[in-house]
């Protein structure tokens, strides 16, 4: 789960982490106001998105005097904002943060997340703040450094202050970038965060430490845990089917292609994906219903993929463990029957009972092939894609 950055700041807060002043406001009225409850002849509006890369698309503003701010949301509220990281369909702006300007002498990067290889909480810093992080790795690696944090230990002081010597802080800079550091990690554990960002992290001409900006992304299997952080998730900023999918506990990603895929398993989502690709197809969508697949579930899944219009096949990959192979012949031909599906299924069926039902299938009257193994699968449903 994502949060806007007003809702990290408010977190930065309560860890210690400096951040500007600022207010958040839904209508260019209320950014006036907002703009003179701070004070001050120059602010900064920037829209509330779930998304990086808002100043170049014009979702950042430094405007002078309440009316400019005024209009600045204006221009800004209702619409939507087109980024590198949104897509062509971009993501709708409801809201605008207006904020106090920062007289910056530096920025620096930094973040947090966890790395799944060395088992750790891993802390990156760059003297290149306000880049994109991929864009210097690739360029000039040398420019960022890494720490792993012990689970055991904790972040220890001597480690954050390593990479504020690495960034080339001054002495009294380290110490409140350490005093950063170590309240990022406390917050990054007790919330159960994946990711921590602060792009970027700005030196002020008077010498001070302070997130300019924050990106804070929340381990979704912990909310249960931190109710408070759920009820701060903003649904217009994810994808309607996506919400859709996670009322069935299905796993669901739309993509751009024209062959619909259900399979259970992640692992087996991506290896589906992966031979639809290598033989000439495009898959439209993530799709993992999970190994205790039901009727109800499946019928839900091919409702959210013939929502797309682009669907020109369907690609069923299940591997009937914990549930029998003709039950999921069953669950899949209701579902046709239920949705009144016109396009061609193609389904591989592999697993307990699985000759069961492949005959079912066939027996169906419906327009379902079931195949023999993956790869007569995919090349079936890239042919009928085509085809359509």
């Amino acid at each position: 789960m994502n949060l806007h950055e007003y809702q990290a700041k408010e977190l930065f807060t309560r860890y210690g982490i400096p951040v500007p002043q600022g207010q958040l406001a839904s209508s260019p009225e209320g950014a006036r106001a907002a703009a003179k409850a701070l004070g001050g002849e120059r602010f900064v509006v920037k829209a509330q998105v779930h998304a990086g890369g808002r100043g170049k698309a014009g979702g950042v503003k430094l405007v002078d005097g309440f009316d400019a701010v005024e209009e600045a949301a204006k221009a800004m509220l209702g619409r939507r904002l087109v980024t590198r990281q949104t897509g062509p369909g971009g993501l709708p702006i409801n809201s605008v943060w207006v904020e106090k300007p920062s007289a910056i002498a530096r920025e620096l990067y930094v973040s947090a997340l966890i790395d799944r290889s060395s088992e750790r909480v891993v802390f990156m810093a760059s003297a290149a703040g306000g880049m994109e992080i991929e864009e210097v790795a690739a360029a000039t690696p040398e420019r960022i450094s890494t720490v792993g944090v012990n689970p055991a230990a904790g972040l220890q002081a001597f480690q954050a202050r390593q990479l504020g010597f690495f960034v080339g802080l001054e002495r009294a800079q380290v110490e409140a970038f350490t005093r950063i550091l170590l309240g990022l990690y406390r917050l990054f554990v007790e919330l159960d965060a994946s990711l921590v960002e602060i792009n970027p992290l700005i030196v002020t001409t008077a010498g001070e430490v302070v997130a300019l900006d924050a990106k804070l992304n929340f381990d979704d299997n912990a909310l249960y845990r931190h109710k408070d952080i759920a009820e701060l998730d903003d649904p217009s900023q994810s994808d309607e089917r996506e919400r859709e999918a996670a009322k069935f506990d299905l796993n669901y990603v739309q993509l751009d292609g024209d062959i619909g895929c259900m399979v259970n398993g992640a692992g087996l989502a991506m290896a589906t994906m992966d031979i639809i690709k290598l033989h000439g197809g495009r898959p439209a969508n993530f799709l993992d219903v999970g190994g205790g697949t039901t009727a109800e579930r499946v019928t839900e899944a091919f409702k959210l993929i013939t929502a797309s219009s682009e669907v020109k096949a369907i690609l069923v990959n299940i591997f009937g463990g914990i549930v029998r192979c003709d039950l999921i012949a069953e669950g899949i031909i209701s579902a046709c029957k239920q949705v009144g599906l016109k396009i061609p299924v193609v389904a591989r069926l592999q697993g307990t009972n699985m000759e069961k039902g492949q005959q079912m299938l066939r027996q169906s009257g419906l327009k379902i092939t079931p195949a023999a193994d993956l790869t007569e699968a995919a090349k079936t449903v890239v042919a009928a894609a085509r085809a359509a």
